[in-house]
C-alpha cells in the first residue's frame, strides 16, 4: 500500500485501464506497435520533467514549471546538467506543453524542438552517451501518426493528454513499477497482434525477480551487474530492486542491438533514478562487437538473450580464437547462438558471481558443437542449477524455456536440476510465476536439497555418462499423476459385487420355479 492508498493490483488495473483509454483515442490509426513508443515516450518526457523539477526545487518554495526561462543562467544550467545529465527549461517542461496541447497548431515541431534541446543539452558533459537519441522513435513527422499535420497534433494531444491524466502525481510514490507495468501491458496487449515477438523484447517482472535473486545469491555486495542482451533493461532494474543501491557499487552495465530497445533501457534507468553516472548503456552486437572488455569481471549477470537467433559463428575464423569462445574448442551453430551467449558470459563472470541466463530448451540436449560446449562446462565445473520453468510464462512463446545458473565458485562437482514447470498460476493470457513459487525455488537452490519430482543434485559421473545432457527431465522424475489402485479395496469390492448377483441370480431361480409350477 502507497501513500495514496492503493495496492500494487489497484494501481495497475488503474494504469492499464487508462492507458486502453489513450489507446481507444488513437484507435485505427497507429499500430499498436508503433502506438507504445508514443505512449512510452510521453511517459519518459512527464517523468524526467517532474524528477528534473523536483532537483531544482529541493527545498524552496517554488514551482519550476511557472519560472520564467528568462531567469535561467548558464551557471544554474551548467550545475544542473553536471548532476542530472540534462537540461529542461521551465517553459518546456511536460505539465506547460500539456495544458496547451489541444490548442497549438504547432504541437508536433514544438515536441521535436523540446526533445532536441533536452538531447543536446547534455552535448560535451559525461552524458552525452547517456542522453543521445533518447527520443529518436518518438517520430513526429510519421505519416502514421496522420496525414496532416492537423491530424497529427490531434493524436499527439490525445496521447499528451492521456499520460497527464494518469494518477500517480509522484513516480517515486508508486507502489508498482510504472514504466515497467506500462511497458508490459503494451507488450502483451499489441505483442500478437503486430507480428512481433515480445519476449524477445522484454522478460515478465516475476521471472526477472528470479533471475535477479538467482545471479545475487549470497553476495552482500557486487561490483556491478551486466546484462549482454539488455532488452529495456528490466533484468537489470530487478536486480536494483532486490539489493540496496549501496551495494551494487559500480552499477549497471548492458549491451542491445535492437536501436529501440536500446532507448527504452536508457529511458528506463532514468526512470527508476538511475543517474547516467551509474549505468552504461551501449548499443551493438554483443557476439561480435562486445562493450566492456575493460569493465569486466562482474560479480552478477542476469540476461535473457534471443533464442537460437543465427550468428556469424565458424564463418568467421577468427571467432574460434576469441578468448570467449577459445576455451571450449568450438563455435555455437551458426543457426543456433544460445551458447554463444551463454559462453560470452561465463567469460565476463567474476571468480566469486553468478550468471543466471534464460535458455531454449534444446541446447541442452541437442548433439554436435552443442554437446561438445556442454562437455566444456560441466567437465570445468561451471554449470550450478539448471531450472526448467513452466510454460508460457514468456510473451511470444508458449514454451517452458529453462534458466541456466553459472559459478566459478562451486563447493562440489555435482550439478543441481530444478523442475519448476508446476510452479504458475494460471491466467487469461500467459501464466504467471508467484512471489511464493520464487521463494520455493530459492529455498532448494540455497539448499541443494534433494526433494522427490522436484530437485535433484547429479554427480559429476553421471552427467558425463548420459551424454553430457542437462535437461531436467533426464534427472527429474516427474510425479506421477495417475490415480492410485486399492487392490484389497478392488477385490472386496468385486467380491460384495458378485455375492449380490448370486443372491439375484438365486431369488430369479426361485420365481421362475414358482411360476414353472
Amino acid at each position: 500500500m502507497n501513500n495514496n492508498g492503493m495496492t500494487s493490483n489497484q494501481q495497475r488495473a488503474v494504469l492499464q485501464q487508462q492507458i486502453w483509454e489513450i489507446a481507444n483515442d488513437v484507435r485505427g490509426a497507429v499500430d499498436g506497435w508503433d502506438f507504445k513508443q508514443y505512449v512510452l515516450g510521453t511517459l519518459f518526457y512527464r517523468f524526467i520533467s517532474e524528477n528534473f523539477a523536483a532537483y531544482m526545487e529541493a527545498d524552496d518554495d517554488i514551482n519550476y514549471a511557472e519560472l520564467s526561462d528568462e531567469i535561467i543562467t548558464e551557471e544554474i544550467k551548467h550545475d544542473a546538467i553536471k548532476t542530472k545529465g540534462y537540461f529542461i527549461y521551465p517553459s518546456q517542461m511536460f505539465v506547460n506543453i500539456a495544458a496547451i496541447a489541444h490548442t497549438s497548431d504547432n504541437l508536433n515541431t514544438d515536441l521535436d524542438h523540446i526533445f532536441s534541446q533536452i538531447e543536446n543539452s547534455a552535448n560535451g558533459y559525461p552524458s552525452e552517451s547517456d542522453i543521445k537519441g533518447l527520443f529518436a522513435d518518438f517520430d513526429i513527422t510519421s505519416n502514421r501518426l496522420g496525414n496532416t499535420v492537423k491530424d497529427k497534433n490531434a493524436r499527439l494531444a490525445a496521447v499528451l493528454k492521456g499520460v497527464e491524466k494518469l494518477k500517480f502525481t509522484d513516480f517515486r510514490d508508486s507502489a508498482i513499477d510504472l514504466f515497467g507495468d506500462a511497458y508490459e501491458f503494451l507488450i502483451s496487449s499489441y505483442a500478437a497482434n503486430a507480428g512481433k515477438s515480445g519476449g524477445e523484447f522484454f522478460t515478465p517482472q516475476n521471472v526477472s525477480r528470479l533471475i535477479a535473486q538467482l545471479a545475487i545469491h549470497g553476495q552482500t555486495s557486487v561490483n556491478k551487474i551486466y546484462d549482454p542482451a539488455a532488452g529495456s533493461g528490466s533484468l537489470l532494474l530487478q536486480a536494483k530492486k532486490h539489493l540496496n543501491r549501496h551495494i551494487i557499487e559500480e552499477g549497471f552495465f548492458g549491451q542491445e542491438i535492437n536501436h529501440t530497445t536500446y532507448n527504452l533501457a536508457r529511458m528506463n534507468m532514468f526512470l527508476h533514478n538511475i543517474n547516467y553516472d551509474k549505468f552504461n548503456i551501449q548499443l551493438g552486437n554483443t557476439l561480435i562487437d562486445p562493450h566492456f572488455g575493460e569493465d569486466k569481471p562482474f560479480d552478477a549477470i542476469v540476461s535473457n538473450p534471443p533464442y537460437s537467433v543465427k550468428w556469424i559463428g565458424d564463418s568467421d575464423p577468427t571467432l574460434i580464437n576469441d578468448d570467449r569462445f577459445a576455451p571450449a574448442g568450438v563455435l555455437a551453430p551458426k543457426s543456433k547462438a544460445d551458447f554463444a551467449f551463454v559462453l560470452h558470459s561465463l567469460h565476463y563472470l567474476s571468480s566469486k558471481g553468478r550468471a543466471a541466463i534464460v535458455c531454449f530448451p534444446g541446447i541442452f540436449y541437442r548433439s554436435g558443437a552443442e554437446k561438445k560446449i556442454r562437455k566444456y562446462l560441466v567437465d570445468n565445473n561451471y554449470v550450478e542449477t539448471v531450472i526448467s520453468l513452466a510454460p508460457n510464462l514468456f510473451y511470444g512463446t508458449s514454451i517452458s524455456v529453462n534458466i541456466l545458473v553459472l559459478s566459478k565458485h562451486k563447493s562440489d562437482t555435482t550439478t543441481q536440476f530444478i523442475d519448476a514447470s508446476e510452479l504458475f498460476n494460471k491466467q487469461v493470457n500467459n501464466n504467471v510465476m508467484t512471489d511464493e513459487h520464487i521463494k520455493q525455488i530459492m529455498n532448494v537452490f540455497d539448499s541443494k536439497e534433494n526433494l522427490d519430482h522436484f530437485a535433484k543434485s547429479v554427480d559429476f559421473e553421471v552427467i558425463a555418462t548420459n551424454e553430457y545432457i542437462l535437461s531436467v527431465n533426464s534427472y527429474v522424475d516427474s510425479k506421477d499423476t495417475r490415480e492410485l489402485i486399492d487392490f484389497s479395496k478392488l477385490t472386496a469390492e468385486i467380491e460384495l459385487r458378485n455375492d449380490r448377483m448370486n443372491h439375484i441370480s438365486a431369488d430369479i431361480k426361485s420365481i421362475v420355479s414358482k411360476i414353472v409350477q
